[in-house]
């Protein structure tokens, strides 16, 4: 194991703002404290809430402390580990989350959320896999989905609707997922019967699902709740991680994630066995972080957004 510097590159905020506010900063390394393992990144995945960060949104529990390294899941190599953990050793390739500070080529990470990658997944799924498959994981426990059932998901290609509906079919549902027209064939192969959403979406929708639909997932915003609740007649089966206002009124589930090691064990190994995958769309370097996040808040893109770091 090569010595670990006492400088590290990492993309960071010294004020909340526009996506030309990250930028790398050289910051000194972190060491594992105990119960910590330090983990050199290779990958770092890009989500919406980076950039709802660095907008000046605050995650609950967390504190934002300038400069603000961001990043919220991360795969890489461990090359130090801290007192009283036993379960990883130096040199083991891991996956893992973590609130903050992903987008840095070191991480201190408590041993509890991190897991070993298997051999067969890439850097890529393994960094861009832990936040978008671990919400949509946890959606389909707090929303009680069951094999035979017709689930409608709302942004079905995005990097969560993505793993919704690959997770939804693995469970045996039925999935309708709505998208742009240049996402149709995408969502097609991820096993949903598309949808085109705009003008008339309703009305497609109900001729898609004749027999009705049982429960929806909202990745996407832009009012879709409201027909949401047209279609599911329990609107207490509509959940949304998006417009936590608007489900309120409507008396839908505001969706966040449990996330946890158990949950990214067993999503990898659905990965390692073929059963998942994550589409990776755009590959940005450490330096080119900003326009990671430009283009994650664009919207309407397909899987994810990945820095690589190693």
């Amino acid at each position: 194991m090569s010595e670990i510097p006492t400088v590290m590159r990492a993309a960071a905020i010294d004020e909340f703002g526009p996506a030309e506010r990250l930028t790398v900063h050289k910051l000194p390394t972190p060491v594992a404290k105990p119960g910590e393992v330090l983990v050199r990144v290779e990958t770092a995945g890009v989500q919406p809430t980076d950039v709802a960060i660095r907008d000046g949104w605050t995650p609950p529990g967390a504190t934002i402390e300038f400069p603000q390294i961001l990043g919220n899941e991360f795969a890489g190599t461990i090359v130090q580990v801290g007192a009283g953990v036993a379960e990883f050793e130096t040199g083991q390739q891991v996956a893992g989350f973590r609130v903050l500070g992903c987008y840095a080529e070191y991480l201190a990470v408590p041993a509890s959320q991190v897991v070993v990658k298997p051999e067969n997944v890439d850097w890529l799924t393994a960094g861009a896999l832990s936040a978008s498959g671990q919400t949509a994981h946890t959606a389909f426990e707090r929303l009680g989905a069951k094999s035979g059932e017709t689930i409608l998901i709302h942004g079905a290609a995005g990097g969560v609707g993505s793993m919704a509906v690959q997770l939804a079919r693995l469970r045996g549902l039925r999935v309708i997922g709505t998208g742009s027209e240049q996402n149709q064939e995408y969502l097609r192969a991820l096993g949903a019967i598309p949808v085109v959403y705009g003008e008339g979406e309703l009305d497609r929708l109900r001729e898609a699902a004749p027999d009705g639909i049982d429960l929806a997932f909202d990745t996407a915003g832009h009012g879709n709740l409201r027909i949401a609740a047209e279609l599911v007649a329990d609107r207490g089966r509509i959940g949304s991680i998006v417009e936590p206002p608007l489900a309120s009124e409507l008396g839908a589930q505001w969706l966040t994630s449990d996330r946890s090691a158990r949950r990214l064990r067993e999503l990898l190994d659905l990965c390692a066995r073929g059963d998942l995958r994550v589409t990776v769309r755009s590959e940005y370097s450490l330096d080119d972080a900003a326009n990671a996040h430009r283009e994650v808040a664009v919207g309407h893109g397909r899987g994810k957004v990945v820095l690589r770091i190693g």
